[in-house]
């Protein structure tokens, strides 16, 4: 639930990007952070593991204007992808307000993708919150591998892997050169608004 500063007049909503490891999420946070240096107030804390990936999250707060008269910051995290960690990622998801589901578009990854979603559903559940209720929004990273000659699935497949019960709005996205990064930010951002409004009423 996002916190709420009467005295500032200042809500602060959480927007976690989930998924499986080595999915794209960090990356993701990486390029939105150099992005918009410039609008961000604070330095991007990233905690690394055997094995350099995040463990814990990018913290990221964003101004992005006002919603019913109250100034809006977003904090961006990002989960620990792999399974040992599931413990870190529900402790993160505490007070959600909004996610970026990142799926790996690699043919290889499918399984991977499929038990990422299941697991967030399952972590959603311990705080009585359901994945069908939750601003949610996809994405299908990594397709500029295609280039490189790395087989992936069809938007197609990933559409009816993951988003077939979700119909949620949803992105093929490559983290690395940007492409539909901010536009899956943007998204995440105005359904978590539209969310939050009818809290603040």
């Amino acid at each position: 639930m996002a916190f709420v500063n009467l005295k500032n007049k200042e809500v602060q909503a959480k927007v976690i990007y989930y998924g499986p490891g080595r999915g794209g999420k960090t990356t993701n946070l990486e390029y939105i952070f150099s992005k918009f240096r410039q609008r961000i107030k604070s330095e991007m804390v990233s905690i690394k593991t055997h094995g350099d990936r995040t463990l814990f999250f990018d913290f990221l707060p964003f101004d992005i204007g006002k919603i019913m008269g109250y100034d809006v910051r977003i904090q961006l995290y990002t989960v620990p992808g792999q399974i040992k960690y599931n413990a870190t990622r529900r402790l993160v998801l505490k007070g959600v307000d909004g996610v970026v589901f990142v799926a790996d578009s690699q043919v290889d990854q499918r399984k991977k993708n499929l038990l990422s979603l299941k697991n967030l559903q399952e972590n959603l559940a311990t705080y009585k919150k359901s994945i069908f209720k939750v601003p949610l929004v996809l994405q299908y990273n990594k397709r500029d591998l295609e280039n490189e000659g790395i087989p992936i699935m069809p938007m197609e497949q990933m559409e009816k892997d993951l988003n077939s019960q979700l119909k949620v709005p949803s992105f093929g996205a490559s983290a690395v050169s940007g492409e539909n990064v901010i536009p899956t930010l943007k998204k995440i951002i105005s359904l978590t608004m539209t969310s939050l409004q009818s809290t603040l009423k």
